[in-house]
């Protein structure tokens, strides 16, 4: 059994290596990974600051920001260089962030011992190397073989839509995803192989209201290939906390919610959208 002051310590890397990979966390979302409320997380993310492993600000709407310092990446084992998040990309990293929690939180992920691996990750391999027309995901799942789960083996591509993309980009970036042979930072020459197994046995695209309908037109415009693409809803959490309601005598309020995750719909792949009873919503 792992002692309360072990898990703690657990809990803290685990943080910080989340922190480091997905560029920076907002508070209350670092609070769901850390297992605390958002006021703990906060004396969390100062002790890191205070140990030259962080820092810590209010770069936009919600909660403040934590991103890893160089020290914090070179104490995590991390290959990439601090940076604070950029303004232009709070809104999308807020929204990964909060698919990986969902995906995260599921049974089947623990259970079969999946693997998120970021897009700072994939970068990091292409390097100077990224190509002005290869296109990166959000992130891969990587289930591995032999897990207890229908689709072991495979590796999915994840994508978090908030706007929507030009359709005729969206089609290219679907059909890119589902045909890709090669692993990021591969020779050219292996990037697309005929007659090799693609890279993604599907692509996940988790949409907020106002990417859905373009998401979907590309989709139904990609032939057989469709059939890899499933669609969900981005979670709630991608948004910025709601104001918490005003409580009442002797009430406690909960300062955060688990995230809802959304089931695979791994039976038979279809054109058609997961019911709500599919998609665990």
């Amino acid at each position: 059994m792992i002692r309360g002051r072990d898990l703690r310590a657990n809990l803290n890397a685990a943080g910080l290596i989340f922190t480091g990979e997905m560029y920076g966390v907002q508070l209350d979302q670092l609070a769901l990974v850390l297992k605390a409320d958002e006021r703990r997380a906060a004396t969390i993310a100062g002790r890191w600051r205070a140990e030259g492993k962080a820092e810590l600000a209010r770069l936009g709407p919600g909660p403040r920001w934590a991103w890893l310092t160089q020290a914090g990446l070179v104490a995590c084992g991390l290959p990439y260089r601090s940076s604070a998040p950029g303004l232009s990309r709070l809104a999308h990293l807020r929204a990964v962030v909060a698919v990986r929690l969902a995906l995260e939180s599921a049974p089947q992920h623990a259970a079969a011992g999946a693997r998120w691996r970021s897009e700072r990750r994939l970068r990091s391999r292409i390097g100077s190397r990224l190509g002005l027309r290869e296109h990166l995901p959000d992130a891969e799942l990587h289930w591995p073989d032999g897990a207890p789960v229908p689709w072991a083996g495979e590796c999915w591509a994840i994508e978090a839509e908030l706007t929507a993309k030009p359709l005729a980009r969206t089609v290219a970036i679907m059909r890119e995803l589902l045909s890709r042979t090669g692993d990021y930072g591969c020779p050219a020459a292996d990037v697309l192989v005929p007659g090799q197994p693609p890279r993604h046995a599907r692509a996940i695209y988790l949409c907020s209201a106002t990417a859905m309908p373009v998401v979907r037109r590309a989709r139904n415009a990609l032939g057989e290939l469709a059939s890899r693409v499933e669609i969900r809803s981005l979670p709630d959490s991608a948004g910025l906390p709601a104001p918490a309601p005003a409580s009442r005598p002797g009430r406690a309020v909960p300062s955060h919610a688990e995230p809802r995750y959304a089931e695979p719909t791994h039976a038979e792949p279809t054109h058609a959208e997961p019911s709500r009873a599919e998609a665990g919503r």
